[in-house]
């Protein structure tokens, strides 16, 4: 057979070949969506995403097939993992070389392979088309464009949830005028203009977006609420976190300055008395009583931060340095008036060691406060939280426009709250009533010492941890506020149910 015809007829098969693949790949993606599927895109860490991870909780409750998409790194909450209709879809991780190449070209590499796996992840992994997508904003590039492509191929619905504006984020690096935030602004704008249904973290958002960008599709607000299981810790619950924790605790500040535990009978915060209880005259055996808080404990301070310049790190460390003047300004004429602090950090990102490097500098010197940086699992977060005695948001927000859904964790905990103000906080904080709201580090420090004083029986912090206490209860914050408190099922049933069930129901 002569070579030009052997070619020919090879050219013919792989067209053949071509068109098959086309006509079946065509067929696969253009299946009914399956009624009652969702999938939920992250594009970061699933556990480390809070919202996301309740938002598959309550759709799996419902019934619906659900597959949360995102990076594996951090463990998901056991109760997401524990429900039968969940999947999880892990996407691969960017080459590692991206770290230190610059981020103009770091960019384009890292969007291009984001690109493939998560198209191949909606396309392909996800065998059946999903009757929704929901996608989390920011990160906006390149997902808000993929959903959208995916959503017009496969017949799925599309839900964005307004977390922020990646625009925003990407300025606090560049700067407004810089062109990659103009372009990632106008990026934003055109893919998230139109979809199935909008979600937003505040009416400030909502309202922004529909004005300036002419959002078409349903719209809704969704304020982050706490998950049923987060709660005041009882001091049964303290002393087991402690027990846990304590080992961990090696740090030589904290060495001679947190009080001496002795295990199982005390920890740092907790201790259970012994009962000697006689059954006959000649044995005797030893009761544990319950656990109760120590007297001499430290007060425990909590903030919860991802070391990112949208929280201003510096104002929590001048705040601490003021704090320490008067501590022992105050207790050199009243002693014991003002306790000790503990003051721990959670979260992982970019500025941690930069600042937790000034912080070892200047504790060496302290008297009155200590300052560390805990990573924890899930489950032990909200039990941090539950035993904590205040809580410190340095959020600012890069848009002004989004609450901290750290605040909304603490106030599910019955912790109060001393906030940094931005535009939208009072949607979430009441100065006074549920916490304090500060501008700069003197005023913190001063709320601090307030709120501490003669702790643990202080009147101040007594009166916010009682108005906290009806937090799992509808509250109304005002006759024309309508904004109501609960948990996050009570919310999303109230709020996103009637969404995604109105068409299915239909079917049924």
């Amino acid at each position: 057979m002569p070579t030009e015809t052997l070619l020919r007829l090879v050219a013919v098969f792989v067209s053949l070949l071509l068109i098959l693949f086309t006509f079946w790949t065509y067929q696969y993606v253009k299946r009914p969506a399956k009624l009652r599927s969702v999938a939920i895109i992250v594009l970061g860490d699933v556990g480390r995403s809070p919202r996301m991870m309740y938002h598959a909780e309550s759709f799996a409750k419902l019934g619906f097939s659900t597959y949360l998409i995102g990076y594996r790194e951090s463990k998901p909450v056991p109760s997401l993992t524990s429900l039968p209709h969940v999947r999880l879809c892990y996407l691969s991780e960017p080459p590692t070389f991206l770290h230190n190449v610059p981020f103009i070209i770091a960019a384009p590499v890292k969007i291009l392979h984001q690109v493939t796996s998560i198209l191949y992840t909606l396309m392909f992994t996800i065998s059946s088309p999903p009757e929704f997508i929901m996608v989390q904003n920011p990160p906006s590039i390149p997902t808000l464009a993929l959903v959208s492509l995916v959503g017009r191929v496969r017949g799925s619905r599309i839900i964005i949830d307004w977390h922020n504006l990646g625009h925003s984020i990407l300025a606090l690096k560049l700067g407004t005028s810089h062109p990659f935030v103009k372009i990632a602004k106008w990026f934003e704008a055109t893919f998230g203009r139109s979809a199935y249904a909008h979600l937003f973290v505040t009416r400030a958002m909502q309202d922004h977006l529909v004005s300036d960008w002419g959002l078409i599709g349903k719209k809704a607000v969704l304020h982050d609420r706490p998950p049923s299981h987060f709660h005041r810790c009882s001091p049964p619950e303290v002393h087991e976190l402690f027990l846990r924790l304590g080992p961990s605790l090696t740090s030589p500040f904290l060495k001679d300055y947190l009080p001496s535990s002795n295990t199982p009978y005390t920890t740092q915060f907790t201790t259970a008395t012994v009962a000697s209880s006689r059954t006959s005259q000649s044995s005797s055996y030893s009761v544990m009583n319950m656990p109760g808080l120590r007297d001499d404990r430290v007060a425990l301070l909590v903030s919860s931060t991802s070391w990112t310049p949208d929280e201003d790190f510096t104002i929590l460390l001048d705040a601490l340095k003021l704090y320490e003047k008067r501590a022992l300004q105050v207790n050199k004429e009243n002693p014991g008036r003002l306790p000790r602090i503990w003051m721990v950090i959670t979260g992982k990102g970019p500025l941690k060691a930069k600042y937790m490097a000034d912080v070892s500098r200047l504790q060496g010197e302290w008297s009155y406060v200590r300052c560390s940086s805990l990573w924890l699992e899930a489950e032990d977060y909200p039990l941090l939280l539950g035993s904590a005695d205040l809580g410190i948001c340095l959020h600012s927000s890069s848009s002004a426009l989004d609450l901290p859904m750290k605040v909304v964790d603490m106030f599910g905990c019955g912790l109060p709250v001393c906030a940094l103000d931005f535009a939208c906080l009072p949607e979430l904080v009441r100065d006074g009533e549920n916490g304090l709201v500060f501008k700069s580090a003197g005023e913190l420090a001063g709320q601090i010492e307030m709120l501490l004083m003669s702790f643990p029986n202080g009147a101040a912090l007594g009166k916010l941890r009682s108005s906290l206490q009806l937090a799992s209860h509808p509250v109304r914050h005002g006759e024309s506020a309508d904004w109501e408190w609960g948990t996050w099922t009570e919310n999303w049933n109230r709020v996103v149910r009637p969404l995604v069930l109105t068409d299915v129901e239909r079917f049924e």
